[in-house]
């Protein structure tokens, strides 16, 4: 009898840590947007992300962002948005292979900032483009980047 409630247990343990596992699969990225990502200007972004168009805007922090990168390897961007109902902050720089670098989602009640890295191939100008209330805005800010700290 004893044989027979392990052996029981031993299958009821199994199923459960199966069903658990399954449970536990890594699950895709949420839906990325390929025709923004692989847009080269700024204006076929912002209409791959959406928008018919965008004005300039000066209610966007730049934070702890350098103007004089002494690495391209790894250039700290700092975003802050003082816009009413900013949805998503994306970064646009302009001279990499790949000008869209990310997209952030700002889910209501939280603060619409970001701090990231990026790879910058060279000096360029970068853009923030903020979408808020379904318009979009941009911020743009020239980060120069130096090899070997020489500028």
């Amino acid at each position: 009898m004893t044989l027979h409630r392990r052996a029981i247990l031993k299958l009821g343990g199994a199923a459960t840590l199966a069903s658990v596992a399954g449970g536990l699969r890594p699950r895709p990225a949420a839906a990325w947007n390929p025709a923004a990502f692989g847009a080269k200007s700024l204006d076929e972004i912002v209409a791959a992300l959406g928008g018919t168009g965008y004005a300039p805007t000066k209610a966007v922090s730049w934070g702890a962002t350098p103007d004089i990168a002494e690495n391209g390897a790894a250039v700290q961007v700092s975003i802050t948005s003082a816009l009413p109902r900013t949805q998503s902050i994306a970064v646009v720089i302009e001279k990499n292979p790949g000008p869209l670098a990310a997209q952030f989602d700002v889910p209501p009640g939280t603060d619409p900032a970001i701090v990231t890295r990026f790879k910058m191939a060279q000096t360029s100008n970068v853009h923030a483009v903020i979408k808020a209330d379904g318009k979009y805005f941009v911020a743009t800010r020239e980060i120069r980047v130096t090899f070997g700290g020489c500028g």
